[in-house]
Parts: C-alpha cells; structure tokens; sequence
C-alpha cells in the first residue's frame, strides 16, 4: 500500500534529509511562522530559506499561506504518517530480530546453568 506512494515518499525523505528542513520542521510544530522567522536561526537569506520551504511544500509537509505580504507556513503532518508506516516495516523486522536473538540468549544461560561446573558432582 506505501510503495504506492513511493515518488512522495521519495520527497519526504529527501526533505527530511536536510538538518535545516527538519529544524523548520520542528518550529512548525509548535505553530505557524513566517518565512522570516524559519530563516533567523539559521542565519539565512529569505531567498535560501525559501529554497528550504519550497523542498518542504514539494513534499507536501507544509503549507503556505500569503496573508499581505507575508508568507505564512503550517506543518502539514499527513506525509509524515506514510514515512512513519513505512519505517514501520523495518521496525517490526528488527523487533523480530532482536526477540529472536534475546530467546536464543535466554535458552543459551539456561543450558549453560544446567551444566555441572567443575569439580561438581553429577
């Protein structure tokens, strides 16, 4: 069902593969900004911090809205949850691993503390 969208998958991480995009992603959290003040702590350029948010828009991540003339962004959180579903995957896959591995580990001391020890008497 992901893989369906996989070209928007593709832009989400390509989006979430910039430190800054990911910061102007966690501002956005907290409630709508303007341009202006996604770009201040990075010490930016508009024109660069709207190269950020376009990459951000592309992915379907935010939303822009010109009230006057100010450019408003929101977080837009959908294409977060098919991101989400699809590391689910990976996440089961290892979960699966990694209990495989702890009942192999607990079988492994359970035979090892049935072994007499030396100098014990069976």
């Amino acid at each position: 069902m992901v893989e369906l969208l996989a070209p928007q998958l593709d832009n989400v991480f390509h989006a979430l593969g910039d430190a800054t995009r990911r910061q102007m992603l966690r501002e956005l959290v907290m409630g709508e900004r303007t341009v202006g003040q996604l770009a201040e702590p990075h010490k930016m350029s508009l024109a660069a911090a709207s190269k950020h948010i376009k990459a951000l828009e592309s992915a379907g991540l935010i939303r822009r809205e010109v009230r006057g003339r100010t450019h408003w962004c929101q977080l837009a959180p959908g294409p977060l949850a098919s991101a989400h579903e699809w590391l689910g995957f990976y996440e089961r896959f290892w979960t699966d691993r990694l209990n495989a591995l702890e009942q192999l580990l607990h079988a492994d001391d359970a035979a090892k503390s049935k072994k007499p020890t030396t100098g014990e008497k069976r």
